[in-house]
């Protein structure tokens, strides 16, 4: 542990003194100059100071990064040198983890300081203040559009961020027209440098879904719509998965739609689940270097097929999403059906008729036990009390416009937000009008489509992807995230305990 310290200051120290440095040469000497009066001569001179002050900053990126590489290789000789003589191996699989954790970390803080000269404002410091006067409406402000050239003309199939280092998220790109198949792409941004991506990889097939793990944040599952699942690992300098199922005999038939990271088994191996247009949910778990599957369970056929027919008839699986403290997990179908199921008896226990046309969407709320969300090409949202068969709350947001995602907000219980075809972004709080959107904006360009949106897992930050490849930030103005009040009026404490109860007496009025 000691050098894994030692070698995290050092990597820091180099990028103090690279920040300091410019703030020293550059910020200050600018504002020298926007402070003094005209004057011909210093205007003259301006030019050339800024030139200077740009070639010595490029300079000292030069040397911070052969230093860097430099430094890099002789601690890392010395790390494995030091845990070669440790005996046990899972201290020493766990001590490797960290140390490779902490080059990522190193990696996006050198990146951090490098984008410095491009000066990115600081989303914290954006508010929308005309709030105050549009009563319990709110708006959303466009932070930062996140592009890169080889993507345009690719669609963003999925979004998922980083749940440790919280200003990282994926983007998984391919296409949503079944007959407009081919490559893809998977790409890692940083709201740190939207100008290029933190981490790029090739995918022979087009990316449909995408998840981080949750505490191990170099390991990125996606699945593919030729059938096959993927891991990469950002701590391996390769542009191929390190893990894969494409000669896997229990590789799916058909699209992957959905995966997802699960506890470690009893065995501290890593493993995940996947759903697809077969029908299967497959259990994937990591072992050395190679994929092992389990299948868990098939989605059941519809009533309508005829008998003679159900054994070769596949129920298209979309989307699935398990529950946080429970055993349960939900599928979305093509059909519009959302099926319960339960890990510990792989077989499903409820079955809800939640929409007429394909769903997009379901998820667990994140502090209520028994509420989920679901959205349909239909153009509905619909909220769910899972011990009722009937939803609880219904939303038709645009006639016309599918819903082609939605996103519980981590820092509320009843605020939700969701996209439509139409380009436009739908902001609930379910707290303060149970009828209709606080805010309702277009964020692109006409005959653009949003296919996906999440929600920033610690700041007040949405992003949205759309049909060109482009991923957009906003931030939610401060009533879009009102805490709520207790009867004195004075603003509560976030916690689990007040966030279900704010929905718990909501459903209360409706049971």
């Amino acid at each position: 542990m000691g050098y894994i310290t030692a070698i995290t200051i050092n990597y820091y120290y180099y990028i103090t003194t690279l920040f300091a440095f410019f703030l020293k040469n550059n910020v200050l000497q600018d504002k020298a100059t926007q402070t003094s009066p005209p004057n011909s001569t210093k205007f003259t001179n301006f030019s050339a100071t800024a030139s200077q002050v740009r070639t010595s900053f490029n300079l000292l990126v030069n040397y911070f990064d052969q230093n860097f590489v430099l430094d890099l290789q002789q601690n890392r000789t010395m790390y494995y040198e030091e845990i070669k003589r440790r005996d046990q191996s899972s201290h020493q699989s766990i001590m490797e983890e960290e140390f490779e954790d902490s080059q990522i970390k190193v990696s996006m803080s050198f990146s951090y300081v490098k984008c410095l000269y491009i000066q990115t404002p600081d989303f914290k410091h954006f508010e929308d203040a005309s709030d105050e006067f549009r009563g319990e409406k709110g708006t959303l402000l466009p932070l930062w559009k996140f592009e890169y050239d080889k993507t345009k003309s690719l669609s963003v199939t999925a979004l998922c961020w980083d749940q440790k280092h919280n200003d990282l998220f994926a983007v998984g790109l391919g296409s949503h027209e079944f007959t407009q198949q081919g490559s893809g792409m998977l790409v890692l941004y940083t709201l740190r440098n939207p100008n290029y991506p933190e981490f790029m990889f090739n995918t022979v097939s087009g990316v449909m879904c995408v998840d981080i793990h949750e505490h191990l944040s170099h390991l990125v599952a996606v699945g593919l719509y030729d059938g096959c699942v993927a891991v990469y690992n950002l701590r391996k300098k390769s542009d191929e998965p390190f893990w894969n199922s494409r000669a896997n005999p229990g590789r799916h038939k058909g699209a992957v739609t959905q995966v997802k990271w699960q506890k470690d088994d009893l065995d501290s191996n890593h493993n995940f689940i996947s759903v697809s247009a077969d029908g299967r949910l497959v259990s994937w778990t990591l072992v050395k270097h190679e994929l092992v599957f389990t299948d868990m369970i098939k989605l059941p056929v519809p009533e309508t097929i005829p008998d003679n027919l159900k054994d070769v008839f596949s129920t298209v699986g979309t989307i699935l999403d398990f529950h946080k403290q429970k055993d349960n997990f939900l599928v979305g179908t093509e059909y519009g059906k959302i099926h319960k199921g339960s890990k510990l008896f792989n077989r499903f226990v409820e079955t809800y008729d939640a929409h007429f046309m394909t769903v997009t969407r379901v998820k667990w709320n994140p502090f209520h036990p028994d509420v989920f969300i679901s959205c349909s090409w239909d153009w509905m949202v619909k909220i769910w009390d899972q011990t009722m068969k009937s939803p609880m709350f219904t939303f038709e947001l645009e006639i016309g416009a599918a819903v082609t995602d939605v996103a519980w907000a981590p820092y509320s219980s009843t605020v939700f937000a969701a996209v439509t075809t139409e380009g436009k972004v739908h902001v609930f709080d379910l707290s303060i009008n149970k009828y209709e959107a606080l805010c309702q904006q277009k964020v692109v360009s006409k005959k653009t489509k949003l296919f996906n949106i999440e929600f920033n897992p610690v700041h007040p930050i949405i992003i949205v992807g759309d049909g060109h490849g482009h991923v957009t930030s906003l931030k939610l103005s401060p009533n879009l995230r009102k805490k709520p009040k207790d009867k004195k009026g004075q603003e509560l404490p976030m916690s689990p305990e007040v966030e279900k109860a704010k929905m718990e007496q909501l459903l209360s009025l409706l049971r």
